[in-house]
């Protein structure tokens, strides 16, 4: 025991072998830290196959939107192809002024629905010959033409968001 004059706060020291309670404690203190550890790096683990499973999950909804998507655009495009005949004619019936009243209202609203869609019409005189997305029909040379550029279009180009549908027919005049 202590003396009454030496400081309390000094803890007695005590051999394990006297004292089994503070031997069982250490022991239980040691597991109780190793457990702790195993605790922290079974967290670890957890968090990090929370982490991943995320984002799985955040790229599985990007890839199902991405493919819903193309489904769509493919649909429409399926579609569209199939109104391309209605549209040539309601252009050829334009150019010969047989487009009018009732038929005339029909054909815009057409047209500015498939627009609407994404179908964007391409093939003008005078554009540069471009054979990923005009079909040569005709051939011919020029003296007024620096490179090979459309001369006349025989049926316009089609493409939707970027891919050509139909390409124009036209006729091709190169220089000599």
């Amino acid at each position: 025991m202590s003396s009454p004059d030496q400081p309390q706060d000094q803890p007695e020291s005590v051999d394990p072998a006297v004292d089994p309670l503070d031997a069982e404690f250490a022991e239980l203190q040691a597991n109780l830290v190793n457990d702790a550890d195993a605790l922290t790096r079974d967290l670890a683990e957890r968090t990090a196959d929370l982490q991943r499973l995320q984002a799985e999950y955040a790229n599985y909804r990007k890839r199902v939107d991405r493919d819903r998507e193309a489904s769509r655009d493919l649909a429409v495009a399926a579609v569209l192809t199939e109104l391309l005949p209605v549209l040539d004619d309601i252009g050829r019936a334009r150019t010969h002024g047989e487009l009018e009243g009732g038929f005339k209202l029909v054909g815009e609203s057409l047209e500015a629905t498939v627009a609407r869609l994404g179908l964007e019409t391409f093939g003008e005189v005078g554009e540069t010959f471009d054979p990923m997305v005009h079909e040569a029909i005709a051939h011919s040379h020029s003296d007024e033409v620096t490179e090979a550029t459309c001369v006349e279009v025989f049926q316009p180009g089609y493409r939707f968001r970027d891919k050509v549908v139909r390409p124009a027919r036209v006729a091709v005049a190169e220089p000599e």
